[in-house]
């Protein structure tokens, strides 16, 4: 093992980059390689890229910069690998490989190939490849918590989106296949499973003909873990079948993130979205009064090319009639491959953020009065941190993901990755505080 090269990978983006991070860190520790999570000590950087948006493509061209700077040899993995393979090499000599989103398994030729002189482009121009519970995975998350991917890429085409571009088709895993990985990061002592891919409703519809998110389910709920949250459910699939699952599913959490992006039909209509527009609200209302402790989490893209103020004001009016959990909100951001750059009707940048900064706004007393509604009650919080000045642990109840949602601040004796009863004691905007029990 002495003289392999010692890697490091810098992640950026979504959850399901990170999970091609952990099986390109699993692959290479499995053979023997020196993984440091100091990149000034490693002899290679695996930069894992995102290129969703123009923010997070100035993020990953900064860090590449940075690396290039420090004269570091840099593999360029992830989604701008994929987006812009023949400008990134011709851009940063230091590049000496490039991976498509559909090739990271390969990680291990590839740095073998690499070490040999060899300037690699690996690259699938359509991404087929999914990793299953065979591949192995080297987690960089905490120790209660894991991401689970069911599946990857997108059949939509949604005007402003790119995804399908990047990631390719929907390609699903087998129920089987992903309840083996679910008990095999159970042995490793997580209490929380999020499930993603880019429409979780729509799982298994390329593998079975049909969505069998009810079956997968049901299928998980055998598996000995508290905590299964469900990402990325659009509000179409979210049929009785699924519902009723998801009610008879004890350690399925109620919580729902709808990436529903707009309320108005028109608007909805140019997003390439159209059968949404009439089932908003109706799928919402039924939610509510079927699963009456629904946490709901949604986002929103302002600033959709032809968004009036007339579309904008009914977005706000239905932000504040059904008053969700959690609202992410987005500037709309014109991506050159999408039919949404190429639209009449551009809404000014300012414009646009004038409305993210009012509807943000719009949902801070909302937010707060959800929090607050919890004073006084005693909560399950998994106990994720320890402030080891203040002995003071922080973590998340049911009610909050990770990264996106608020923190439970707690006072007592509590032990890390374990959930434990709460009383809620103050309450914030983002935020909960409280006691052990």
């Amino acid at each position: 093992m002495g003289n392999k090269p010692t890697i490091a990978i810098s992640h950026l983006g979504c959850e399901k980059n990170r999970i091609d991070s952990e099986h390109m860190l699993g692959l290479l520790t499995q053979a023997g390689y020196s993984v440091d999570a100091n990149e000034e000590l490693a002899d290679y950087v695996i930069v894992n890229t995102c290129s969703f948006i123009q923010e997070a493509r100035q993020e990953s061209v900064r860090t590449l910069v940075e690396l290039a700077e420090a004269n570091k040899k840099i593999i360029i993995s992830g989604c701008m690998a994929q987006h812009f393979q023949g400008e990134l090499l011709e851009e940063l000599p230091e590049a000496v490989a490039l991976v498509g989103t559909g090739d990271y398994q390969k990680i291990v030729d590839i740095i073998q190939r690499v070490e040999t002189g060899e300037r690699v482009t690996e690259v699938s121009q359509n991404p087929e490849f999914i990793a299953d519970e065979t591949i192995p995975r080297y987690r960089t998350t905490n120790e209660g918590v894991a991401y689970l991917r069911v599946a990857e890429g997108c059949d939509y085409r949604c005007a402003f989106c790119i995804i399908p571009h990047l990631r390719g088709n929907q390609r699903s895993r087998s129920i089987e296949s992903i309840v083996i990985e679910a008990q095999q990061l159970v042995d490793q002592g997580v209490q929380e499973i999020i499930l993603i891919s880019q429409i979780t409703t729509n799982y298994g519809l390329d593998l079975y003909g049909e969505p069998k998110l009810a079956e997968l389910i049901r299928a998980l709920g055998k598996v000995d873990i508290p905590w299964i949250r469900i990402h990325y459910a659009y509000p179409t699939g979210l049929t009785p079948k699924v519902i009723a699952a998801i009610q008879e599913t004890p350690n399925i959490l109620p919580y729902l993130d709808l990436p529903l992006q707009h309320s108005h039909p028109e608007i909805l209509k140019g997003m390439n979205r159209p059968w949404q527009g009439q089932v908003n609200d109706k799928i919402i209302e039924q939610l509510k009064t079927a699963i009456p402790d629904a946490i709901l989490r949604t986002t929103f893209i302002v600033g959709f090319p032809g968004e009036t103020e007339a579309h904008f004001e009914h977005l706000v009016n239905f932000v504040e009639r059904h008053e969700f959990d959690h609202v992410g909100v987005f500037t709309f951001s014109p991506e050159e491959e999408t039919p949404a750059y190429k639209m009449d009707n551009q809404v000014p940048s300012e414009i646009a953020q004038e409305r993210f900064d009012y509807l943000m706004e719009k949902q801070q007393p909302i937010s707060l009065k959800k929090n607050q509604a919890y004073i006084g009650q005693t909560v399950e919080v998994l106990i994720e941190q320890e402030n080891p000045k203040t002995a003071k642990y922080i973590g998340r109840s049911a009610r909050f993901a990770p990264e996106v949602d608020g923190l439970v601040y707690v006072e007592g004796e509590a032990q890390l990755n374990s959930i434990i009863p709460v009383q809620i004691t103050d309450a914030n905007i983002y935020d909960l505080y409280g006691t052990v029990v």
